[in-house]
């Protein structure tokens, strides 16, 4: 495939296929493809709270000592029992990725695929199949920009989704291959895999049929596919929805308890989720879940994700690590095409405040092209 196709160009208008109650914004998703209509299929956040557990400080010593209680007596006589103080595991994402930070991520994929050649209203995930050497090519511009992690082309990878285009019965083929073609870059360059998991576009009950048990089966398979063809990470990315978040970490804890989670919604309504959620509360409810990090992609730009980014920080707890990838500003409409308007150096511009208020992973989102990863690396050198 011809090299400029690679380095950035214009992502072309995408034509609805979603019927008639869903828009389509071209360049959109967090591979590049559908921003707007992927939002429409969501659920309301399950508010499951953390139960605070007091561990105490277990037993006193017996004899008497100065200006120390001693442990309180039970019904029988017996010092009072706790529950003994349970270690916080390591952070395995911390550990793959070392101590240098900020840790720079890829962008958008399904622009790139685009300006190769991908037929308007084809799946990015078809060229896992069809065209892997186009998709191989993207994953080498990332990596040759700086990207430290690459990311399956597998946003659209869930059963649900695949359906849409008739290829709900190669999900397994799908995923495998995807994660197969980014190792082999990935060995390449030294670098990591993140397994990508999008949204399943479905509803649960009460808005629609499908539970959490059923949720969390169309993610299971999906994962056990990402882990066979290489992945080294578990990405969960663009919800809405904290339920949702849920039945993916528990399908990735099932499949590959091993592999780090990372889990990033997408604030693009009033610096909320579609269903409500602040960024704080996705903070706190996800640390709580123990993933290995958590963060922000997609949005209304580079402006908005700082102010999202500031929340994350200042509701951090622990050894989490923070995300944020933002879009490349939003789509113009520029002749027959949709552009993004936040050039390269306002996205390396933007990464450096974004290093500078304690955020530990730096990528792009919609429209944001190796050119972009390329300038953030030079502005965080």
């Amino acid at each position: 495939m011809a090299r400029a196709a690679i380095d950035g160009g214009r992502p072309s208008r995408r034509r609805e296929r979603e019927g008639p109650a869903r828009t389509t914004l071209p360049g959109g998703d967090r591979r590049g493809r559908d921003a707007a209509r992927r939002h429409r299929s969501r659920r309301l956040p399950r508010r499951l709270g953390a139960v605070r557990v007091d561990h105490g400080r277990g037993h006193s010593r017996r004899g008497p000592r100065p200006h120390r209680r001693r442990a309180r007596r039970g019904v029988a006589g017996r010092a009072d029992r706790r529950l003994p103080r349970r270690a916080r595991p390591v952070n395995r994402l911390a550990a793959l990725l070392g101590t240098d930070r900020p840790v720079l991520l890829d962008g958008g994929m399904g622009t790139l695929l685009q300006d190769s050649g991908l037929a308007d209203g084809d799946p990015g995930e078809l060229w896992n199949l069809e065209n892997p050497d186009a998709v191989r090519a993207a994953h080498a511009a990332y990596a040759e920009a700086g990207a430290r992690v690459l990311t399956t082309n597998t946003f659209g990878g869930t059963r649900p989704r695949l359906d849409m285009h008739g290829l709900g019965g190669r999900l397994a083929e799908v995923n495998r291959n995807a994660a197969r073609i980014a190792r082999s870059v990935a060995d390449e360059h030294g670098l990591l895999v993140a397994g990508d998991l999008g949204p399943t576009g479905e509803l649960l009950a009460p808005l629609g049929t499908m539970t959490p048990d059923d949720a969390q089966a169309l993610f299971a398979e999906q994962v056990e596919a990402l882990v066979e063809g290489g992945i080294d990470l578990v990405l969960v990315e663009t919800l809405s929805d904290l339920g949702e978040a849920d039945a993916a970490i528990a399908a990735a804890r099932a499949v590959a308890p091993d592999l780090p989670i990372v889990v990033t919604m997408s604030f693009d309504t009033n610096v909320r989720t579609m269903m409500g959620v602040r960024p704080a509360d996705a903070v706190a409810h996800l640390s709580a879940g123990g993933v290995d990090a958590v963060g922000a992609n997609c949005g209304r730009g580079p402006e908005e994700m700082e102010l999202i980014a500031a929340e994350m920080v200042q509701a951090r707890t622990g050894d989490v690590l923070l995300v944020a990838q933002s879009n490349a500003g939003l789509p113009q409409v520029v002749g027959d095409h949709f552009e993004y308007d936040a050039t390269p150096a306002d996205l390396a511009a933007h990464a450096e405040r974004l290093a500078a208020i304690g955020i530990d992973l730096v990528g792009g989102c919609c429209g944001s092209t190796p050119a972009h990863i390329a300038a953030v690396r030079a502005a965080l050198a």
